[in-house]
């Protein structure tokens, strides 16, 4: 049975992912929380659980969205952060109301207020876009090499030279593309099987 919708893509890095639920931004694009419900389904995945969420707090989040990525893009390219993005990043940190606190296992948690409300999560998950633009995290901002995602992502490896958003999505599309033009170009590089072909290096 088909999922109803699009499977989330999960990062370890909250500000990027939550731009990673519009993909392929330059090819066919993918809304990846269409409706409310879907909003709610990310936020609980990160910890980040809310009590409701109305189509007007769907759309503060997607603002919030192409905000963070149209600054991490300026960021990772060297060029000047947009004004309108950055206000509404201030804006939606601003106005959340969530605490880090300790777990008893040394780990940091948010505690949203009571009622937990959207704009709770979107002031952590704004912070966290801060953290990353400003360059207050160790990592590096890049784009997604790919020509139909470009999406912004934030490389913690050691070398800073990862190239793909996701390895198993973008990687992997780029490496099939890339060996089945290799086999157009050289069809007699096959693997023989049948003997009409010589063998692969």
């Amino acid at each position: 049975m088909p999922a109803e919708f699009p499977d989330f893509r999960l990062g370890s890095v909250l500000a990027t992912s939550f731009t990673g639920t519009l993909s392929e931004r330059q090819g066919t694009s993918v809304e990846r929380i269409p409706t409310p419900q879907r909003l709610i389904d990310w936020l609980a995945i990160y910890g980040l659980a809310v009590d409701s969420c109305t189509t007007a707090q769907l759309e503060l989040a997607r603002e919030l969205r192409e905000s963070i990525h149209a600054a991490a893009t300026a960021a990772a390219t060297q060029a000047p952060l947009p004004a309108s993005a950055v206000q509404v990043i201030n804006d939606r940190s601003i106005q959340g109301r969530a605490a880090a606190i300790l777990t008893p296992d040394g780990n940091r948690q948010w505690q949203l207020s009571s009622p937990s409300r959207v704009e709770d999560a979107l002031g952590v998950i704004a912070a966290d876009a801060i953290g990353i633009i400003s360059g207050e995290r160790d990592g590096k901002l890049a784009l997604c090499a790919s020509p139909t995602c470009r999406a912004a992502f934030f490389d913690t490896s050691q070398s800073r030279t990862r190239r793909w958003c996701d390895m198993n999505t973008c990687g992997n599309r780029q490496k099939k593309a890339r060996f089945n033009a290799n086999q157009r170009k050289n069809p007699e590089a096959l693997p023989a099987i049948d003997g009409r072909h010589g063998s692969v290096d």
